[in-house]
């Protein structure tokens, strides 16, 4: 099992000044110490115009900064909002970006889930998912023959034929591990009919996931060559609200009322799409619902025995190979500090 952290990048509006600059200095500090203390991996979102939630518009960018600054930790673009995109320059830029990090570089896609960044870079929101289906086929014949001659259907024409080609080339051949956000049975067939890796919604409880999981893993049985051979192929990474504190009960009165306010703000409206095509009952179950009822099978929160125990089960019944750390923004900086601290300490040698 692997072990990393998710940088949403979201203002500290009671402790940074706007428009908010210092959060970048503040999330590279919290990526440089989980690089220290032995984390896998770093992921790091993608979100356009907003004010009170991430406000990193170019993970590639950031990875690339990234690299100088720390050691080991592999560094995660991801979700790309592939339909904000060129899919031509998003191949070319991975296969930079892998070069410049020496191969320590992943990533992953994603249709996107906020109507407003949509409008705001001028694209489709309600045809997103056709869309990143279709650059999806253009990445990856560009990954794997370097060339293409392409009819659009949602997308534009693109010709790179006879004397040109693709470049640069990465390191991480065909491609830099690759995953993709899926929810619904069409999105994951596409995931392992390509050979990507899995990343689910950090909503979505654990039970939910497992078919979902195993389903993905049946369909990677199935990959064709040369997708079966792609980097990330027939791998799971799931997205967690994890606490860990000394006892169930400390976790209970430091962060319950931060993460039920975090999940009752995103099964609402205003984050359409989030869990994908997870069940309408498990949506409304979700809004409203008491930190007892969240942590019985959505979030991992409690004593490092607790928490060893429920990743445990999740890595059991969904085949996961990975848990992506989520700490929800109601937090305080002093508590995501311990939190990454702490489980370095105590879980993630339990899983080594």
């Amino acid at each position: 099992m692997k072990f990393g952290i998710i940088e949403i990048s979201q203002p500290d509006r009671e402790r940074e000044e706007y428009p908010y600059r210092e959060i970048h200095e503040r999330v590279t500090k919290e990526i440089i110490e989980a690089d220290e203390r032995g984390y896998d991996m770093c992921w790091i979102a993608e979100h356009h115009a907003s004010t009170g939630y991430g406000i990193l518009p170019d993970p590639l960018m950031y990875v690339a900064y990234l690299a100088s600054q720390t050691e080991n930790i592999t560094l995660c673009s991801g979700v790309m909002i592939v339909p904000l995109h060129n899919p031509v320059r998003l191949v070319e830029n991975i296969a930079f970006v892998d070069i410049l990090t020496n191969g320590r570089v992943a990533f992953g896609i994603g249709s996107g889930y906020r109507e407003h960044e949509f409008e705001a870079l001028g694209a489709d929101f309600e045809n997103r998912r056709k869309f990143q289906a279709e650059a999806l086929e253009v990445m990856m014949e560009l990954f794997h023959t370097h060339q293409i001659d392409h009819q659009g259907t949602y997308l534009p024409n693109y010709k790179i034929t006879g004397d040109y080609e693709i470049l640069p080339r990465a390191v991480q051949l065909p491609h830099p591990p690759m995953y993709m956000g899926a929810s619904s049975d069409e999105s994951i067939d596409n995931c392992a009919r390509y050979g990507l890796g899995l990343l689910t919604s950090t909503l979505t409880p654990i039970s939910e996931l497992a078919p979902k999981c195993q389903y993905y893993l049946q369909k990677c049985e199935e990959t064709a060559e040369p997708y079966n051979a792609n980097p990330g192929h027939g791998t799971i990474g799931i997205g967690r609200m994890v606490y860990v504190a000394d006892t169930d009960e400390q976790a209970k009165e430091e962060a319950s009322e931060s993460v039920v306010k975090h999940v009752d703000s995103f099964t609402g409206a205003a984050s359409s799409g989030y869990l994908g095509k997870v069940s309408q009952a498990s949506q409304e179950e979700l809004q409203g619902a008491d930190y007892e009822k969240l942590r019985e099978d959505t979030i991992i929160y409690g004593s490092p025995e607790s928490v060893i125990e429920k990743i445990k089960y999740m890595e059991e019944v969904t085949g996961a190979d990975s848990l992506i750390l989520h700490f929800p923004p109601y937090n305080t900086r002093e508590q995501n500090a311990r939190v990454l601290a702490q489980f370095a300490e105590d879980v993630i040698p339990k899983f080594r």
